[in-house]
């Protein structure tokens, strides 16, 4: 070997591609990393403010399940974000990929809150409700399958696209919120008194949590053991691989998008006429963009979503009870959030990849 000739010094590990890890090891992996979450967190609020972690902890706890009614409500936001999640999953796992959730849920929410304007008092509500029902679905699908249309025939970028129509539809639902505000002009959004959805047991938000759980069993039976289901993980694998068996991957597209986008449009209308009772451009809340992060630590199966749905629900109204009751600006409680669901997303890569070292590392350890 020449003098001049470097030696090539070998890292001292490497990452290599992990194997299908079995369900209960990745979520074991999960559940450390976020235990790991909460050990830096406590050393972040130690050192920001001074406070006892603990303290902090079953102030979050308290927040978020402390009584009944908060238990309820935290049943409700997570049913609310579970369906915005399955409805996105099913055009994720073909590799559409659906950013307009949002303003799919507010044009379902917009067309239930029209039926209500117009035809409220003058029709029963037992004929209103099943009128809003099918606008509210109508609507949601067809404002996803206008992007649908374009990409599968001029084949457009779709999340430029449907992230667009957000937009769009914010500000439809802006314009008719100030048309319909009373007083009018005001601003105010109106409370539709009309085409409220029926109260079971007493209970004002059970109907929307049954109809969720009834759409999650479906959907999580739809992908795995329908055919469409199987031509959805045909053409998310690949397009070419879908057209050589037969698949025809254009009417897929059309097809799952609105499937995707009419779950969204139930959404719309549980919040508008099972919920809020109201409509206004954040009806939807930024449920859409966190479906996004819901659908995909949950691998895009919709039983796992349910608790990736708890989780971040709980997380925030665990969060914002810190601030509250220890007078903490809202940042404080952004900070605890955005660190745990750090270490929930980086726990992905080790369920998807493994450090090992090399070798002659091995052997020097030993």
């Amino acid at each position: 070997m020449s003098k001049s000739a470097k030696k090539v010094r070998e890292p001292l590990f490497h990452i290599a591609k992990r194997g299908a890890l079995v369900w209960y090891k990745a979520w074991s992996i999960r559940l450390g990393a976020i235990i790991a979450a909460l050990i830096v967190c406590g050393l972040v609020t130690l050192s920001l403010t001074g406070l006892n972690p603990l303290k902090v902890y079953e102030t979050m706890y308290m927040g978020a399940l402390g009584t009944a009614r908060l238990r309820w409500s935290l049943w409700q936001e997570v049913a609310m974000l579970l369906c915005i999640s399955i409805a996105v999953t099913p055009a994720f796992k073909m590799r559409f990929w659906n950013i307009g959730a949002e303003g799919q849920v507010l044009m379902g929410g917009l067309a239930a809150a029209m039926c209500i304007i117009l035809w409220g008092g003058k029709i029963p509500d037992g004929l209103l409700i099943p009128i809003m029902i099918v606008a509210s679905i109508v609507t949601g699908a067809l404002w996803a399958y206008i992007p649908a249309v374009f990409k599968a025939g001029w084949n457009t970028n779709e999340t430029l696209f449907t992230l667009m129509m957000n937009y769009i539809a914010t500000q439809l639902v802006a314009y008719f919120t100030l048309e319909w505000s009373m007083p009018k002009g005001s601003g105010t959004p109106r409370v539709l008194s009309y085409g409220q959805l029926p109260v079971i047991g007493g209970k004002a938000y059970l109907l929307n949590i049954l109809v969720v759980a009834a759409i999650t069993v479906f959907m999580f039976i739809y992908l795995k053991y329908s055919k469409h289901g199987y031509e959805i993980s045909v053409v998310g694998g690949s397009e070419n691989t879908a057209r050589y068996v037969g698949i025809n991957v254009k009417k897929v597209i059309k097809r799952t998008m609105l499937l995707s986008g009419a779950i969204c449009g139930v959404a719309g209308l549980l919040l508008v006429a099972g919920t809020d009772h109201s409509l206004k451009s954040d009806t939807a809340g930024g449920r859409g963009f966190t479906a996004i992060m819901v659908s995909w630590l949950a691998k895009f199966n919709p039983i796992f979503m349910v608790l990736t749905s708890f989780l971040i629900v709980f997380l925030e109204k665990g969060a914002s009870k810190i601030s509250e009751r220890f007078r903490l600006n809202d940042s404080f409680s952004d900070i605890i959030t955005g660190i745990i669901i750090f270490f929930i997303i980086g726990s992905e890569f080790f369920i998807n990849y493994k450090i090992k070292l090399n070798s002659k590392t091995e052997e020097e350890l030993r």
